[in-house]
């Protein structure tokens, strides 16, 4: 795809329209850095809703999906993803803070589709995961992350756990696919 300010056909004269290499025009698509801030927006904002639903429906107990593999259950959690660093809140919501801002600065380099899907997806997570430590607390940066889904043979976690983890296999995985 290149961009030119020549008369597209359907487009007007001078206008900054975006030409697919066949020649046809199209509405601007959004830039890798509005591609990655808009999923991080919305990753933030599910995983809250889905935060408030547990909060509210598991707070009575958990729910079973499979008998002693899978449920549904209300924890808080002071340290790190799958209960690491217990108690350790304060440091993990300033490391959040650096991770934030770091994924910020990459989106600069972000130069393919699939870093910016990715680093939308941990950007997202680790704001949803800093809402909790910001605003679940006695104090400032102490709060306790809500996790709720609990496989029981591994650990339990929320969302926000999921998207930054697949947001991470996919910056993987695209570090070893060739650019095209």
């Amino acid at each position: 795809m290149r961009s030119d300010r020549r008369t597209d056909t359907g487009g007007e004269t001078g206008s900054d329209s975006v030409r697919d290499d066949d020649g046809r025009g199209s509405k601007a698509k959004l830039s890798n850095r509005q591609l990655a801030i808009t999923i991080g927006v919305l990753v933030a904002v599910f995983d809250q809703l889905t935060k408030a639903w547990a909060l509210n429906e598991l707070a009575d107990g958990p729910i079973v999906i499979i008998q002693d593999v899978f449920r549904l259950r209300l924890t808080f959690n002071t340290g790190a993803s799958f209960s690491l660093f217990s108690n350790g809140g304060v440091i993990i919501a300033i490391i959040a803070f650096g991770v934030i801002g770091l994924i910020m600065y990459m989106l600069g380099d972000a130069s393919r589709r699939i870093e910016a899907i990715a680093l939308g997806l941990v950007l997202g997570g680790s704001i949803g995961n800093l809402i909790d430590r910001v605003f679940r607390g006695a104090g400032i940066l102490d709060g306790a992350v809500v996790d709720w889904i609990d496989v029981q043979f591994f650990a339990v976690f929320n969302a926000a756990d999921v998207f930054i983890n697949v947001g991470v296999a996919l910056l993987l995985y695209a570090a070893f696919v060739r650019r095209s």
